[in-house]
């Protein structure tokens, strides 16, 4: 009893540690979404609800491959302003400057910004996906949000790595509307391959065998984690050009 106590003393290392955790998270938080990211969870929150109760009127033979068609743009919407306008935050709030100035500090702080962009928002869809479960038909709530994920930790590192070159919310944005157009144009044309940035798992052609969809659905999360992962190094790489970000 005298150790845990003294473990969580005021004076003890791991309460040191957990405080300026919890406080750097709280910071990172006001600046990541500088109080407009509740707007966007109520958009996606409408969103969702609008699209569910159309489907449920113009189909009523909807299933789990339906509520994962409506889910995935709630989740877009989710991390869609942190990640185009942390860039513009930072440099609004004259945050850039002091970034660039503790070497590979930047790097540290974004990470743990992505972080908590990416678990907020999975926060927020598994959330919706409770919402799913109960207003339309049961499925794996886990499942779902994780399958979910996976094109949205692509958009939102895609965003982030075009916030480091465009170096302006506005034009980010811009910028990701045309890719999303894009993209999903050429989801109708890829839809039964592993390219589709927006496969539906549960969504199984007709003639098609299960078990090949599923090799499928592997093999496109494969393709999303590994250009994520592209994504996100190319635009800590740019982070590294402070000439360009302090003009």
């Amino acid at each position: 009893m005298d150790k845990s106590v003294k473990l969580f003393s005021k004076e003890s290392k791991l309460y040191f540690w957990v405080d300026l955790v919890l406080k750097m998270a709280r910071y990172n938080l006001k600046i990541i979404f500088a109080g407009r990211f509740i707007w966007f969870v109520i958009a996606a929150l409408l969103f969702f609800i609008l699209l569910s109760i159309s489907m449920v009127f113009n189909n009523p033979g909807y299933n789990s491959s339906h509520v994962y068609g409506i889910l995935i743009f709630p989740g877009v919407l989710l991390v869609f302003y942190p990640t185009v306008f942390g860039i513009q935050s930072d440099a609004d709030s004259r945050i850039l400057e002091i970034l660039f100035g503790i070497p590979n500090y930047r790097y540290k702080v974004w990470m743990v910004r992505l972080v908590m962009i990416f678990l907020l928002t999975w926060f927020f869809l598994y959330l919706f996906c409770w919402v799913g479960y109960y207003g339309l038909l049961p499925f794996s709530v886990f499942e779902m949000s994780y399958q979910l994920m996976f094109p949205v930790f692509f958009l939102g590192t895609l965003a982030f790595l075009v916030s480091t070159m465009v170096k302006n919310g506005n034009g980010t944005a811009v910028v990701m509307i045309i890719l999303g157009v894009l993209l999903m144009i050429l989801a109708n044309i890829l839809d039964r391959t592993q390219w589709n940035v927006f496969h539906n798992p549960y969504s199984i052609p007709n003639q098609m065998n299960e078990m090949i969809w599923q090799q499928i659905s592997h093999k496109n999360r494969w393709f999303l984690i590994v250009f994520s992962t592209i994504f996100l190094l190319g635009g800590l790489t740019n982070l590294q050009k402070r000439e360009t970000f302090l003009k």
